[in-house]
């Protein structure tokens, strides 16, 4: 179960000052976190360390992560419906 204070600490780590990614990424937090499992949880928080201008283009599909469990959720992110 998640609880409201880990929910609010993820969502600030979402906030990137680039207000089409900070959308991308709590779409992910709203839509899925809650029902992903341990392993997924631990994929995305690898993902929101990355730089800002690293996930931009991965999200624009301009360049992709080398690894294969980032590469798959940086597609599943892309395909969230707003």
């Amino acid at each position: 179960m998640i609880d409201d204070v880990e929910l609010g600490r993820l969502r600030w780590r979402c906030r990137r000052g680039m207000r089409e990614l900070d959308q991308l990424l709590l779409r992910y937090v709203e839509q899925c976190w809650p029902d992903a499992d341990d392993n997924e949880r631990g994929v995305f928080l690898r993902l929101v360390d990355c730089e800002d201008d690293t996930l931009w283009r991965w999200c624009l599909g301009l360049s992709t992560p080398e690894e294969k469990d980032l590469d798959e959720l940086v597609g599943r992110i892309r395909d969230l419906p707003p």
